[in-house]
């Protein structure tokens, strides 16, 4: 720079004062970006004193030298220098220090400069010779100034996205499953590489790993008020001269251009899966699993991806097969449609917890899926919003009966009570815990099924598992488990502890409410079980051992109560 360019880029721009810098770029918020004054300004926020050193290109030019120390008082005077170019000085100020040192430096030359398009050569390339680390006459070049992004995608190979992949996270161990590459010029300009990572638990692991350039110059890796927030779990970069910098979030979301761009990269991200999905969905299927939750995340936030995404979002079941939902069900209507014409889709999260009643379920002729995702139980609901007459249930919530009722329920011979006694004897020993209910009721199921199981209800039971990832649903979280415990009366146990049963005449008074006339004693039979205390804790231990809700002391017991029965 000459004299007069020193004065116009740094005492003029720099020392202007904030007001009329905001004023100056208010309707041209990207030529902020890259502005020399704007930059030299940062130099005092660690340095007690800067300097520049400066000789233009132009001819008889003569070399310049301006120094400050941080207030509006600053010297410029003539100077020797050798070489055209310009060097800036810091003096760090002592409470700074860290930034003399190569390894701070370089790590924040490697974050912010890494793709710049300008080559910033950082000292001489070592390498070590004799024991020690010597210095070499080749210039250590930080930057890679036309990384992937930049260039055609006709002139990269498969092997240069993954390069340029371990070159953005050199921690990352796992590969990603594949790539999209964004190269777009109108009506906004966009160019970037997305990846898809492994995804299969936790999701606020997996955030802000895209990063955002404007002209290969680094912003920032928090895009979330840029791109739909299930595309914030995507790994890569974005580079776009069009995004507004420095504004407020509800500024961007109001943004034109950040609509354009974010509805962009969905399309491109939805068309990528359906493209993969109908060209090679046997691939497709080996993949399934690990970015099974990012196309679930994308479908419950974000509506236009939902429409796309159903027609390639998959279900396994536990035979291993995978369907969309309109293939499951066309394969469980014959068998799996309820007396009230509602489709019933079993699922199970933990095939081996729920064998029994998956075995049952299968006996019948059912199907059952496998559902064990963090947000299965999420899709599961939007499913049944976004269609007519559809359900999904896992199969311990009731009997296989009544998971699928294709009749009315079966009667029992057995008085009112005759079951009260009944349920009575069994609530005496079912086992007591914190935030834990058992409801004790009578049902004939079938002869060949369980005496005794324990079914939860499918409702409550949902609320409780989507409140551990929703906010507004905490209620449902502090509220305790509860079970019902069924007894099943089709069962020869349960009839033979019905024939047990000893009755008795009682007179029973009724309540009478304040300012009412006594009531007379009614006659009541009452039926009590005695003498089966043993039995009727095995039956309770053998439902809780069935639910994988028996354990420790209460399992131990239960080994050594058989042992002795046996």
């Amino acid at each position: 720079m000459t004299a007069e360019e020193v004065d116009r880029f740094i005492n003029q721009i720099a020392f202007s004062g904030a007001e009329e810098f905001v004023n100056k770029y208010k309707d041209r918020t990207e030529a902020i970006i890259g502005h020399f004054g704007l930059g030299f300004y940062s130099a005092f926020m660690v340095s007690k004193k800067v300097e520049i050193f400066s000789l233009s290109y132009k001819e008889d030019a003569k070399a310049v030298h301006w120094s400050c120390e941080g207030s509006p008082e600053y010297t410029m005077e003539e100077t020797i220098k050798a070489e055209r170019g310009t060097d800036v000085v810091l003096h760090i100020d002592d409470e700074f220090s860290q930034y003399l040192e190569d390894a701070t430096i370089e790590g924040l030359l490697k974050k912010y400069c890494k793709f710049l398009p300008v080559e910033i050569a950082f000292g001489k390339k070592k390498e070590w010779k004799d024991g020690k680390e010597v210095e070499l006459d080749e210039e250590n070049i930080i930057n890679n100034t036309t990384p992937a992004w930049t260039r055609k995608p006709t002139d990269l190979t498969e092997e240069d996205y993954a390069s340029f992949y371990r070159e953005l996270y050199p921690m990352q161990m796992e590969e990603p499953l594949f790539h999209i590459h964004l190269n777009v010029d109108y009506p906004f300009h966009l160019t970037g590489i997305l990846y898809f990572p492994k995804i299969k638990s936790n999701l606020d692991v997996h955030r802000n790993k895209i990063q955002l350039y404007c002209n290969q110059v680094y912003v920032t890796d928090e895009v979330e008020n840029i791109v739909p927030e299930y595309l914030t779990l995507l790994h890569g970069v974005i580079d776009s001269p069009d995004i507004p910098l420095n504004v407020s979030r509800s500024y961007l979301q109001s943004d034109n251009n950040v609509k354009k761009i974010s509805g962009y990269i969905t399309k491109k991200v939805a068309d990528k899966l359906a493209e993969m999905f109908k060209n090679d969905r046997e691939n497709f299927e080996k993949k399934w699993d690990d970015v099974k939750m990012f196309i679930q995340f994308g479908m419950l936030t974000d509506e236009k991806f939902y429409e796309k995404a159903v027609a390639f979002a998959l279900l396994k079941n536990l035979d291993g097969k995978y369907f969309t939902l309109d293939e499951y069900k066309d394969k469980v209507r014959e068998n799996q449609v309820d007396k009230d014409g509602n489709m019933v889709i079993l699922y199970t999260n933990d095939p081996d917890a729920h064998y029994t009643f998956v075995e049952r379920a299968k006996a019948k002729g059912y199907d059952v899926l496998l559902q064990d995702g963090e947000l299965d139980v999420h899709t599961m609901s939007q499913a049944e919003q976004k269609s007519e007459k559809l359900r999904f249930v896992r199969v311990d919530s009731d009997t296989v009966e009544n998971l699928i009722r294709k009749e009315d329920a079966a009667k029992d011979t057995y008085s009112d009570e005759q079951k009260e006694g009944l349920r009575k004897a069994f609530e005496a020993f079912i086992p007591q815990a914190e935030k834990l209910n058992y409801y004790v009721s009578c049902e004939a199921a079938s002869a060949d099924a369980l005496p005794v199981f324990l079914t939860q209800n499918e409702f409550m039971r949902r609320m409780k598992e989507m409140s551990a990832h929703q906010q507004g649903m905490s209620f449902y979280g502090q509220m305790p488990d509860s079970y019902n415990l069924v007894l099943n009366t089709a069962h020869p146990l349960i009839q033979d502890l019905v024939a047990k049963m000893t009755s008795e005449e009682v007179e029973e008074v009724p309540e009478t409410k304040e300012g009412e006339e006594p009531k007379e004693a009614v006659k009541k039979t009452v039926f009590t079980l005695s003498g089966e205390d043993e039995r009727l804790k095995q039956l309770i231990d053998i439902a809780l051992l069935a639910s994988g809700q028996l354990k420790g002391e209460a399992l131990a017991k239960f080994v050594n109560r058989s042992v002795e029965l046996l």
